[in-house]
């Protein structure tokens, strides 16, 4: 007897939206987006952060925390005050290659908003504390999913790279004065500015071009590089930590990235494998057989590369056992595809993830600053829903087959007790 398919749902489109995108004379990239009638106003501002000078890195972290909070017109509490009589929010947020401030106010506060982001960028003040030492000294030693990961990066993809290395090496202590490493790296050129609120496009514009024209300089030069590897090499890692109080595992398989055409049957394949509940790795790792407390799967994309990968968490001296099932599991769906009704509800559950990712103002922004400073169109997610539809269930199986076969597949994990497999020398603590 042949199972067909539960018929495909039909994409939902969220509504479209007017949006202007330019460059300015200093190199900013603008984008905005107007939402009609919308109260409040979101910016988001993507700087390049990378860590590709292991030296800097206590500086940067120092940096992005004292971002925005004073300035040479106005102190710390000045600061706090100006930005609560305007109704607005500040923070910022450090990725692996990102800084990201963000900003919402009410809607008719956004030329005061601006007014303040400009003074925050452009006369900033760190007060009178001495430069920041760097160095090898600098650096605490790094926690059990951290060494894991970089080992995993590391056999996966090759080093030496920000990613991947654990320390700053040889690399001298010296000296940074976080004034000048502000107007180093926290420049225009290569940055990315997104404005989502009521106002037209046109209005907000001018008014970015009067408080953000002055800013200069750049670019900073922290982007991630490539990988030296564009595939994962395949295999099986083993790292021994007794202090380690679980069980810890990371894969590392080949992907495209978006808007690769071969990317979505890839997520969808991804979604039944690891990505929600009903998945095949927490119905077998979780349900069955006890063995992680957290299991999940996603694609991981950046501009070091883009790589599938497999996180869980076990009790200690599971590790063994987990990298077991979940190399059977990869093997079985890539051998055989997912079946139509774990197609479907893929297809659902990723049409989903496309409207609760924009269900709000906030959220939108930040998919949309996200998108731009990833080199992909402003509406590449309100356009994902067509391009499900599009793929069918021999569409998911071949990326299953092509792209989580244990045999590409770098698989690699932390735990108390020793593997049965040894990880490679100079590996093992």
């Amino acid at each position: 007897m042949t199972v067909a398919s539960p018929p495909r749902p039909a994409p939902r489109r969220p509504a479209a939206r007017e949006t202007l995108r330019t460059v300015l004379p200093n190199g900013l990239d603008t984008a905005l987006v107007h939402v009609p009638g919308a109260p409040l106003a979101e910016l988001r501002l993507v700087l390049p952060y990378a860590r590709t000078e292991p030296a800097l890195r206590p500086a940067q972290d120092l940096l992005a925390a004292r971002l925005g909070t004073a300035t040479t017109l106005r102190d710390r509490q000045a600061v706090a005050d100006r930005a609560a009589d305007l109704g607005a929010e500040f923070s910022t947020v450090v990725t692996a290659e990102q800084l990201v401030l963000s900003v919402s106010v009410p809607g008719e506060e956004l030329p005061g908003a601006l007014e303040l982001l400009a003074e925050l960028l452009l006369r900033p003040a760190y007060g009178p504390t001495a430069p920041v030492v760097t160095g090898p000294a600098a650096q605490p030693p790094p926690g059990p999913r951290t060494r894991l990961r970089r080992a995993q990066l590391r056999h996966a993809f090759g080093g030496p790279h920000p990613l991947v290395d654990d320390a700053p090496g040889t690399a001298a202590r010296e000296e940074v004065d976080l004034l000048d490493l502000h107007h180093r790296v926290i420049v225009p050129r290569g940055a990315v500015l997104l404005v989502l609120g009521g106002e037209s496009p046109q209005r907000v514009l001018t008014r970015v071009r009067e408080e953000l024209g002055a800013w200069s300089g750049g670019p900073s030069g922290l982007h991630l590089p490539p990988f030296p590897r564009r595939e994962p090499t395949p295999g099986r890692l083993a790292l021994h930590d007794p202090s380690t109080d679980q069980a810890l595992l990371l894969t590392a398989g080949p992907a495209v990235p978006a808007p690769d055409p071969a990317h979505t049957a890839l997520h969808l394949a991804q979604i039944v494998l690891g990505g929600h509940a009903s998945s095949r790795l927490t119905r077998r790792l979780r349900e069955r057989h006890g063995l992680a407390y957290a299991v999940d799967a996603r694609i991981r994309q950046n501009r070091a590369g883009c790589w599938l990968e497999i996180d869980c968490a076990g009790a200690p001296g599971t590790g063994h056992r987990l990298a077991e099932e979940v190399t059977g599991c990869l093997a079985e769906l890539a051998e055989a595809g997912p079946t139509p009704r774990e197609a479907y509800r893929a297809r659902r559950y990723a049409a989903g993830f496309t409207r609760f990712a924009l269900a709000t103002r906030a959220e939108e922004a930040s998919a949309l600053a996200g998108f731009a400073a990833g080199g992909l169109d402003l509406d590449w997610l309100t356009r994902y829903p067509d391009a499900l539809a599009e793929v069918t269930d021999a569409h998911i199986a071949q990326a299953a087959a092509r792209f989580l076969a244990p045999a590409r597949t770098l698989v690699a994990t932390l735990d108390h007790t020793a593997d049965p497999a040894p990880a490679p020398e100079g590996l093992t603590p």
